[in-house]
């Protein structure tokens, strides 16, 4: 394992050259080289490439050509591509803004997979440049595995500042060479125009590259695209994504502020089935630019399962699309942030999960006190809290343990233990919360918890009081979270990171036995 890790562990300059590098008159694999001509007649990649959803035997690959044309991806296990293993191709075209994505199947288990993209013409067969990407497939034996997670981008007007590093907490994760990257939402903030500049509060000030649409919110099929390509020209983005998978789910601020599917329209109106057009065009938006794989006849769901070998499973929840309403209140005290089906979905998944961890990827805490998520204050449950504790007692009953819930949202990092003794609901089995972010946005002080199910603030870390709310990223207060989990003993080590890559933090977590009879049963 040590090997395959030293192997890629490549340097950034490195990286960048050859993720970047144009081949455009170098033969593609079997494929037949294209014959000369100029440059401006090939297809182009329009920003980076992407993988994700990645598990042991499959991969979704995305680009997106600057012209419409025909997508040829490879895959090899070694770098040269001497031996290409998985070839497949899919048209860019226009409905789609030029974006492709495909998924590629029937891979090896526990391999460095080396991927490369170019576009053809679709008339000619003229072939455009061609950019190597590289992800990992989850192990089928219990091998050491490690993740990042956060999310938060590009928020409040803090866009690219290229002379203070663009997005430097993109270039601090690569250089943790994770396995995968879990995004907790807010890829973008649609409701957020980025200025050309900004005043900081020691009088310095802010300079971001700026794009025609970004300039205003967002509100048509264009305006939502453009945010997602504007995170493309930061050159720390694409070496990132280029090197390692995302799996992605999505927040509020890809459609608008502490969205709902029944409160957040414009005047657009609504589709035939009620949907906002405002939500259809951001969902539309984000499945257009995201390495996310289709759910069978499900298409356009966020929620999902993503098994990673024996040690893990990531169940990849939306607490955006099947929610009340936009704001915890009402006076019947009864609500719901997951809906009926998906938290059926994620019942039944969790209890049919035998993978040592169960990870819930969530995009909203569920201990913090917030209108737009989950906790109203001290007491028993009320709203949407009901929904929560019918799926932690469903879990007990279930025998279910080693889950650990991650988000971001916040806008700072945090640790909460959940102790049921301290808890006016009890009905469950303690675990942790772990909150990190924002990759690049304003920061925020911690928030405060509420005693329903007994949260307890092991560490905390953002803005203090002097400092007030929205710093800046050049402040330093921009975080991730690291997950480590040992392929021998199963221990899980969550490390809380800062853009510098200084460790704040860190726990170990011991396993649990599963309390399940027919696990029980399996292995006596």
């Amino acid at each position: 394992m040590a090997t395959l890790r030293a192997s890629r562990a490549w340097t950034r300059r490195q990286f960048l050259v050859r993720s970047t590098s144009s081949l455009a008159v170098a033969s593609f694999g079997t494929l037949a080289a294209p014959h000369l001509c100029r440059a401006a007649d090939r297809p182009r990649i329009a920003g980076g490439i992407q993988s994700g959803d990645v598990s042991g035997d499959s991969a979704v690959i995305w680009a997106r050509a600057d012209r419409p044309a025909r997508m040829q991806v490879e895959c090899s296990t070694v770098e040269s591509f001497k031996t290409i293993i998985s070839a497949a191709s899919r048209d860019a075209l226009p409905d789609a803004d030029c974006t492709a994505k495909l998924q590629l199947d029937d891979l090896p288990s526990g391999q460095d997979i080396f991927y490369r993209v170019r576009f053809d013409d679709i008339a000619t067969g003229i072939a455009g440049e061609s950019r190597v990407g590289h992800f990992r497939t989850a192990p089928a034996a219990r091998q050491s595995i490690s993740f990042l997670w956060s999310g938060d981008v590009a928020g409040q007007g803090w866009g690219i500042d290229v002379a203070r590093g663009g997005y430097r907490s993109y270039r601090t994760m690569l250089d943790n060479h994770p396995d995968f990257f879990i995004h907790s939402g807010d890829h973008i903030y649609a409701d957020c125009t980025v200025p050309s500049e900004q005043k900081l509060p020691n009088g310095e000030i802010w300079r971001n590259l700026v794009t025609e649409e970004k300039s205003e919110v967002a509100h048509t099929l264009a305006q939502f695209r453009g945010n997602y390509k504007y995170n493309h020209l930061d050159e720390n983005f694409r070496a990132f994504h280029a090197e390692v998978p995302m799996f992605a789910q999505w927040d509020d601020h890809e459609v608008t502020n502490d969205w709902s599917p029944t409160g957040s329209h414009d005047e657009a109106g609504y589709e035939d089935d009620g949907t906002p057009r405002l939500v259809a065009r951001a969902r539309r938006a984000f499945f257009d630019f995201m390495p996310i794989r289709d759910i069978g006849a499900r298409q356009g769901r966020v929620y999902r399962k993503i098994a990673y070998g024996p040690l893990l499973d990531v169940f990849m929840v939306d607490m955006r699309s099947y929610r009340d309403d936009s704001w915890n209140k009402g006076g019947d005290h009864r609500g719901w942030i997951l809906g009926a089906g998906q938290l059926a979905w994620l019942k039944q998944e969790l209890a049919a999960s035998r993978a040592t961890w169960k990870v819930i990827a969530a995009d909203l805490p569920i201990g913090l006190i917030s209108l737009d998520a989950v906790a109203l204050g001290d007491g028993p449950p009320d709203r949407r809290e009901h929904e929560i504790a019918d799926l932690l007692a469903s879990i007990k009953r279930a025998g279910v343990r080693n889950i650990v819930w991650l988000t971001a949202d916040m806008h700072y990092t945090a640790a909460h233990c959940y102790d049921p003794g301290k808890a006016k609901f009890q009905d469950f089995e303690p675990f942790w919360e772990f909150v990190s972010g924002p990759l690049h946005a304003g920061t925020w002080g911690p928030g405060e918890l509420d005693n329903t199910f007994g949260p307890v603030a092991m560490y905390q870390n953002g803005c203090s009081a002097a400092q007030g709310g929205n710093l800046a990223p050049c402040f330093g207060l921009q975080f991730f979270g690291r997950v480590d989990i040992d392929g021998a003993s199963g221990v899980m080590t969550v490390t809380l990171k800062d853009v510098d890559d200084r460790d704040l933090w860190s726990v170990d977590i011991v396993p649990q036995p599963q309390a399940r009879p027919a696990v029980v049963a399996q292995h006596s």
